[in-house]
C-alpha cells in the first residue's frame, strides 16, 4: 500500500507541475532595408525609440530607424513589438484575472476518490494517517480557480499598409487616420453594376450616402483578439456592417435583420449587394468580384472586418500563394503573426466569428459606425420582380432602375438635386406615378478630391562631413504656412532647428536644411504647419556620428552578477558618457553616468538584455545575457 501511495504521488505531481520546455532556436528572416539598398538576415531583437534591432546569427545587435525597413518588415516588426507588450501586460495583470486551471480540481478529485478508497480498505489504526489526503484535494481544487489569466493579444497596424488597400478605388473614396482608428469617407456606391439580378425585391434603390467627415468608416489601428470570438450569425450583427470594402462600400452581416441568408433568398445583385431600409446599397458577401474584374491585385485586402483585421480572397496577402486551410472564424495568421478573414464564395462567405473584440448595442450593431439617412419611408417586398438593370445618368443625380413582374416591364426613374429634393417616377405599363421628397440631411456631400492636405512624398537625413542634411519632397502644398524642422537626442525631447516657408501652389516641392552641430544620435522630424494653426508631423529619420563596434567589449557575457567593459586603445574612459541597459520591453532598468570598470547587475531577473553605451561621438549597443 505504501508503494502504491508513493507512485501514485509521484505520477500527479509530475503532472501537475510539469511546465513546458522549449530548445528552438531564433527564427531568422531576411529583412530589406530600402534606403540603404541592402537585405540582412537577423531576428527581430527589440523596437525602441523608433529604431528596430536584429541580432544577426553571431548575437550582433544592429539596429535601423523602422521607415528603412520595407513595408512587410515595417509590420512585422511593430507585430511583434506590440505582441512582446502584451505579454509583459498580461504578466503583471496575472494577479488580478484569475481563471481555472482543470489539473488542480482534477488531480483534486481523484485525491479525493482515492481517499474513499483507501478509507473503505484500510485497517482501522491506520485511517487516521491518511485523513490529510482529503484536505488536499479539496485545496488543489480550491487553487485550480485561479492562476492563470486569458491572453488578448494586441495588434499593431502601419495605416500605410492599410491605405494601399484603399489606392486602387481613389478619388471614390478618401482616407485619413489618427492614433486609434483608420477613417474611410466615401458615398456608398461602387464603380460597379447595381441590383440587376434580384429575384426577392425590396423596393429599395441605391441613393448615395455621407460617410463622411464625422460619419465616416472607423477602423480600429490597435485591433485585439477576442478571448470568445463572437459568431456573425441570426443572433448577433443583424443591424448595421461588420466591415467596409476597399472600394468605400459596407458589408453586412449574411443573414439579414429577418435572419435569412440574403444569398439563398435571392435578394443580392450580382455582385453581392443590394439596399437597405434606408436605400443604403451595401453587399452581404465578400466582394470577390473586386479581384475578378481587375480593380485591385490579389496581394491586397478587398475589404476590412469592423474588427480591424483584413479580408483577402482565394490568394494568401503575399497575392501568389493558394489559401490554406481556414479556422472556425473563416481566417487563420498569416506567416507575419497577423490574422486575416478570406472570402470565398459558400457560407460563411467571409467572417464565422468576430476575432477581434467589438462592441455590439442593444440593436445588434457594431459600434462605432456611421449612420445611413433615408429619403423615403421604407417599403415592401414585391413578389414576382426580377431587377433586369440599374443605369446612372452622365451627371451622377439620377438613376433609372428596371425590373420584369408577370411578363411587363416596369421602372424606377429617380433623381436628386443638391439642395436635397428628390423625385421618385414609379413607371408601369398603365401609368407613372410620382413621389417628392426633400431630405439634405446625409445626402449633400462631397469626397474630398483635392486639393488633398499636404502630402509628404520622402524624407531623408544622410550624414556628410559630420554634418547632417535633411531632404523632404511634399505634394499639394494648399493652406501651408511653413515645414518646422526639429531635433531630438532621445526621441521624446524635441528642439526647433529652424523654420522654411512653403510654396502653397500645386505640385511637388522639394526642400532641403543642414543640421552644422549635430549630436552623437540624432531623430529628426519635419512639422507642418497649415496657416489655420493645424499641423502634421512627418516620419521620424535617426542620424549617428561614427560607430565603432570594436571599441568597446563586455565580458563575461553571459553573466549571472555583473560585468566589465574593457575598453579598446581608440577608447578612453573619458569618453564613456553613460551606460544604459533595457530589457526586452524598451524599459531601462540600470543607467550610470560615467564609466566604471565592473558594473553590478545582481538586481536584474534572469533574460535577455540590450546595453547601450554612449560615448563622446558614438554609440555602441551590446547584447546582454543574465543567468
Amino acid at each position: 500500500m505504501k508503494k502504491l501511495l508513493l507512485l501514485f504521488c509521484c505520477l500527479f505531481s509530475t503532472y501537475l507541475f510539469a511546465h513546458k520546455v522549449s530548445n528552438e532556436k531564433a527564427v531568422l528572416r531576411l529583412w530589406h532595408l530600402s534606403e540603404e539598398n541592402k537585405t540582412i538576415e537577423g531576428s527581430f531583437f527589440m523596437f525602441k525609440d523608433g529604431n528596430v534591432y536584429i541580432e544577426d546569427a553571431k548575437s550582433n545587435v544592429v539596429h535601423f530607424p523602422l521607415n528603412h525597413f520595407s513595408k512587410q518588415d515595417q509590420d512585422f516588426a511593430l507585430q511583434k513589438n506590440a505582441w512582446i507588450a502584451q505579454l509583459n501586460n498580461e504578466l503583471h495583470a496575472t494577479k488580478n484575472q484569475p481563471a481555472t486551471d482543470n489539473r488542480f480540481w482534477i488531480v483534486g478529485l481523484l485525491l479525493v476518490g482515492l481517499w474513499g478508497y483507501i478509507f473503505a480498505i484500510a485497517n482501522k489504526n491506520k485511517r487516521r494517517y491518511f485523513t490529510p489526503i482529503p484536505a488536499l484535494g479539496l485545496l488543489l481544487i480550491l487553487y485550480g480557480f485561479t492562476g492563470k489569466s486569458i491572453r488578448s493579444v494586441l495588434t499593431t497596424t502601419n495605416p500605410l499598409t492599410l491605405d494601399s488597400a484603399f489606392v486602387p478605388f481613389k478619388p471614390n473614396v478618401y482616407t485619413r487616420w489618427d492614433n486609434t482608428y483608420f477613417y474611410v469617407e466615401s458615398k456608398g456606391i461602387p464603380n460597379h453594376g447595381m441590383m440587376t439580378g434580384i429575384t426577392s425585391w425590396q423596393q429599395q434603390v441605391p441613393v448615395p450616402q455621407c460617410y463622411t467627415d464625422t460619419n465616416a468608416w472607423s477602423i480600429p489601428l490597435n485591433p485585439v483578439l477576442a478571448t470568445t470570438p463572437v459568431p456573425v450569425n441570426q443572433q448577433h450583427f443583424l443591424r448595421g456592417a461588420v466591415a467596409v470594402a476597399a472600394n468605400g462600400v459596407a458589408i453586412f452581416n449574411p443573414y439579414t435583420n429577418t435572419g435569412v441568408d440574403a444569398f439563398l433568398d435571392g435578394q443580392l445583385d450580382n455582385w453581392g449587394g443590394h439596399c437597405g431600409r434606408a436605400d443604403d446599397y451595401h453587399y452581404h458577401t465578400a466582394p470577390l468580384h473586386l479581384y475578378t474584374s481587375g480593380q485591385t491585385t490579389a496581394n491586397l485586402p478587398i475589404a476590412f472586418a469592423l474588427d480591424g483585421f483584413a479580408v483577402y480572397g482565394s490568394k494568401e496577402p503575399d497575392g501568389v500563394t493558394p489559401m490554406t486551410a481556414l479556422d472556425a472564424n473563416h481566417g487563420h495568421f498569416g506567416v507575419n503573426g497577423v490574422y486575416h478573414y478570406h472570402g470565398t464564395a459558400a457560407a460563411p462567405y467571409m467572417i464565422g466569428n468576430m476575432v477581434g473584440k467589438v462592441t455590439e448595442d442593444a440593436t445588434l450593431q457594431i459600434v462605432p459606425q456611421p449612420k445611413a439617412f433615408a429619403v423615403r419611408p421604407a417599403l415592401t417586398p414585391l413578389s414576382g420582380a426580377v431587377i433586369t438593370g440599374c443605369i446612372p445618368n452622365g451627371t451622377n443625380n439620377s438613376y433609372s432602375l428596371t425590373y420584369t413582374r408577370t411578363g411587363q416591364n416596369y421602372s424606377v426613374d429617380y433623381s436628386w438635386t443638391t439642395s436635397g429634393n428628390f423625385t421618385f417616377n414609379f413607371v408601369s405599363p398603365t401609368g407613372t406615378t410620382t413621389s417628392t421628397y426633400n431630405n439634405k440631411q446625409g445626402h449633400n456631400c462631397t469626397i474630398p478630391t483635392g486639393p488633398f492636405p499636404l502630402t509628404l512624398i520622402s524624407f531623408t537625413a544622410k550624414l556628410t562631413n559630420n554634418k547632417v542634411l535633411l531632404n523632404w519632397s511634399t505634394t499639394n502644398q494648399f493652406n501651408s504656412k511653413s515645414c518646422i524642422v526639429e531635433r531630438s537626442v532621445n526621441g521624446f525631447t524635441w528642439t526647433i532647428l529652424g523654420s522654411l516657408p512653403t510654396a502653397n501652389t500645386p505640385g511637388v516641392h522639394a526642400q532641403s536644411f543642414r543640421d552644422e552641430a549635430p549630436k552623437a544620435k540624432n531623430y529628426y522630424r519635419i512639422k507642418f504647419l497649415d496657416n489655420d494653426g493645424k499641423f502634421t508631423y512627418s516620419n521620424t529619420q535617426v542620424v549617428e556620428l561614427k560607430k565603432s563596434e570594436t571599441g568597446v567589449i563586455i565580458y563575461p557575457n553571459p553573466t549571472n552578477n555583473g560585468f566589465s567593459l574593457q575598453l579598446g586603445s581608440e577608447v578612453q574612459d573619458k569618453d564613456v558618457q553613460q551606460v544604459s541597459i533595457f530589457n526586452l520591453n524598451g524599459e531601462k532598468v540600470l543607467e550610470t553616468q560615467q564609466y566604471k570598470s565592473k558594473i553590478d547587475i545582481n538586481h536584474l531577473p534572469k533574460g535577455t538584455y540590450l546595453v547601450t553605451i554612449m560615448l563622446a561621438n558614438s554609440q555602441l549597443n551590446k547584447k546582454l545575457i543574465v543567468q
